[in-house]
C-alpha cells in the first residue's frame, strides 16, 4: 500500500541544454518530446521501471521562490481515486498551481507545502 516515485520534474531554461547533461551523467535516453518543448529523459527501458524519468519542463525565468524541483508519484496497488483519498488522509491537501481542472493527475502539497503530483497510471511495486 504505497506509491511510487515516477518522475521528477524540473524547470529549466533550456529542456535540450540540460536533457544532454543529464543523459550523460546518469546514461539516460531522451524518451519523449512534448509540444511545450518538455523533455522526458530515463532509462532506455523507458518509464516505470526502478529508477523515475526525469521530466525537464521549459520556464524562461525560473522562479527562485518556488522550488524547481516536484516529485511525481503513482500508486502501486490501487486506482487514482483511492490513492488520492488516502493521500489526503494521510495529511496531503490540494494545491493550486494554474491547474485548468482537466489534467490527468492531481497536484498536492505535503504538510510542509512541498507540491507534488499524483499520476493516473498504476505501477507495479518493486
Amino acid at each position: 500500500m504505497a506509491c511510487r516515485i515516477s518522475e521528477l520534474v524540473l524547470d529549466c531554461r533550456d529542456p535540450e541544454a540540460l536533457a544532454h547533461f543529464w543523459c550523460e551523467v546518469l546514461d539516460f535516453v531522451v524518451l519523449d518530446r512534448e509540444d511545450d518543448g518538455s523533455l522526458e529523459i530515463g532509462p532506455r527501458e523507458g518509464f516505470g521501471g526502478p529508477q523515475p524519468t526525469i521530466i525537464l519542463s521549459p520556464s524562461d525565468d525560473p522562479q527562485p521562490h518556488r522550488p524547481r524541483l516536484h516529485i511525481d508519484v503513482n500508486a502501486t496497488d490501487r486506482d487514482q481515486d483511492a490513492e488520492l483519498e488516502r493521500l489526503l488522509a494521510l495529511g496531503a491537501r490540494p494545491a493550486d498551481v494554474g491547474q485548468t481542472g482537466q489534467e490527468p493527475w492531481h497536484v498536492l502539497a505535503d504538510p510542509e507545502g512541498n507540491e507534488f503530483c499524483l499520476l493516473r497510471a498504476r505501477l507495479a511495486p518493486l
